[in-house]
């Protein structure tokens, strides 16, 4: 069985077993989260041996979803990948990169709670990865 004592951004669940706090992510901004990484340290890694490469591969995605686990109630919606990338100008359509692998689109109170939040992410497993964390600012009639 399980109780729930509602208040402020936070909730209280009961159980048998134990007590536990949780923030609740309502009416609250929205961020999108770029996980950034070098397409020159990619490349590098593809040239690790296979079996060092994908064993190091395995490690990082087990650390990745112990992370989304634990900070599942900040997420609105999937995390997911970023494919090829083209530049769009007023002339033309050209093939293009860029160094974003993912993206995520979360809630939070503010931006610096939710960059907060990404610190010591398995992301940063890959040398020179970065995230970046732009809030989302709806525009009136863009909805």
């Amino acid at each position: 069985m399980r109780a729930v004592r509602k208040g402020g951004p936070f909730h209280v669940c009961y159980n048998h077993k134990s007590i536990f706090t949780r923030k609740i992510y309502t009416n609250m901004k929205k961020f999108i989260v770029m996980y950034l990484a070098p397409s020159s340290v990619l490349k590098e890694w593809m040239q690790t041996p296979e079996a060092e490469r994908k064993a190091q591969e395995e490690k990082m995605q087990s650390e990745w979803k112990t992370w989304m686990r634990e900070h599942a109630d900040m997420f609105d919606g999937m995390t997911a990948g970023v494919g090829a990338t083209k530049l769009v100008t007023a002339d033309a359509v050209t093939d293009s990169h860029n160094d974003i692998m993912l993206y995520s689109i979360v809630k939070g109170e503010s931006q610096d709670e939710v960059a907060q939040a990404f610190v010591g992410h398995p992301h940063f497993g890959i040398p020179k990865a970065t995230i970046q964390v732009c809030a989302i600012n709806p525009l009136p009639g863009m909805e």
